[in-house]
């Protein structure tokens, strides 16, 4: 009951502010989504139609989803995230939270450099947490962006439910311009399916809560089929003209150590398990030679994180250079 009253209090406060202003409640198929979403879930119709007359159209979301207008380097993006500011923060972070890291090791079977690897490419370890109104972000993209709307209308859904249920003012929650939430950016639905309350205190906190964060990036990965101790990825050569095929952009591990073998793909060195399907990703800097890697399946579930090979090597790389960086302090 407190949870709802918290929800409809944050909705008749945001109704004066925006009544006089032509609003996203007023338009039909945001009307169409407020039925919906009450026929699923219970919400209440005016408390939503109030909700919506405050919600702000976002331009700079708009152009902030836009795809790159030219192809993207991978030289140019991995300096973004692999360089001396992120690996001496990352170290830092990795210090003070040091127990939190190691618990979430022992519960997920998760290293801390991955846990690392992605709040440090995410938000710098919390210092890039975005300034969006969430509620903001959404809605434009959900019914101002069609490429993805369908996708940002689910995620609206979701962010809905997630307020609350954790009984959270609607307009206080920011996060990116996609509507990412806290320290590890988690998308709403996944913000309700695998955010934990890694500190114990009864709630979950993602943009104040490190050991929440923490513990929260640890389960995403253990639902989505991380195998402690497994590889990630491994740096190759190719020679000649048969891994072509096989470097078609799917981050899917389906070769065999021999198969890249025969197709002339050379691995820096042996994998732990030659048995152990990989897939083949080239990494591309525009006038520059490619990089290629051999990525198995925990690279795979990085991917889930975000889908793009330029991620999760970026935080692939990110996590060995913290690894080295813990070792030489030791």
């Amino acid at each position: 009951m407190m949870r709802r009253a918290c929800f409809l209090l944050a909705c008749l406060l945001a109704w004066p502010a925006a009544a006089s202003n032509a609003n996203y409640a007023e338009r039909p198929e945001v009307q169409q989504f407020i039925r919906e979403v009450v026929e699923r879930h219970g919400f209440v119709e005016q408390e939503l139609l109030f909700l919506f007359s405050r919600v702000r159209r976002a331009e700079p979301v708009l152009e902030a989803i836009q795809p790159p207008p030219k192809p993207r380097s991978w030289e140019e993006f991995r300096a973004n995230f692999v360089n001396p500011r992120r690996i001496a923060a990352g170290t830092a972070f990795w210090n003070t939270h040091r127990r939190g890291l190691e618990r979430a090791e022992r519960i997920y079977g998760v290293p801390p450099e991955y846990i690392l690897g992605i709040l440090g490419v995410e938000t710098f370890y919390g210092r890039n947490a975005g300034r969006w109104r969430v509620v903001d972000a959404l809605t434009t993209l959900a019914f101002d962006y069609p490429p993805r709307g369908s996708f940002f209308r689910d995620e609206l859904e979701q962010y809905l439910l997630l307020a609350r249920e954790s009984g959270t003012d609607v307009f206080s929650m920011r996060g990116s311009y996609a509507g990412a939430i806290g320290i590890p950016q988690f998308m709403p639905s996944s913000a309700r399916r695998y955010a934990v309350d890694f500190d114990g205190n009864g709630s979950i906190d993602l943009r104040g809560s490190a050991a929440d964060a923490i513990g929260s990036v640890a389960n995403f990965l253990k639902e989505h089929g991380w195998r402690p101790g497994a590889e990630v990825a491994i740096a190759a050569r190719v020679g000649g003209e048969s891994w072509r095929p096989l470097a078609d952009g799917s981050v899917d591990p389906r070769y065999t150590f021999s198969e890249l073998r025969a197709a002339g793909v050379e691995l820096a060195q042996p994998p732990r398990d030659e048995n152990a399907p990989a897939a083949l990703i080239e990494l591309q800097t525009p006038e520059r030679p490619s990089e290629f890697r051999a990525a198995f399946r925990n690279f795979w579930v990085i991917t889930r994180y975000n889908r793009s090979a330029f991620y999760a090597s970026a935080v692939h790389d990110l996590a060995a250079e913290l690894r080295k960086a813990q070792e030489r302090g030791r």
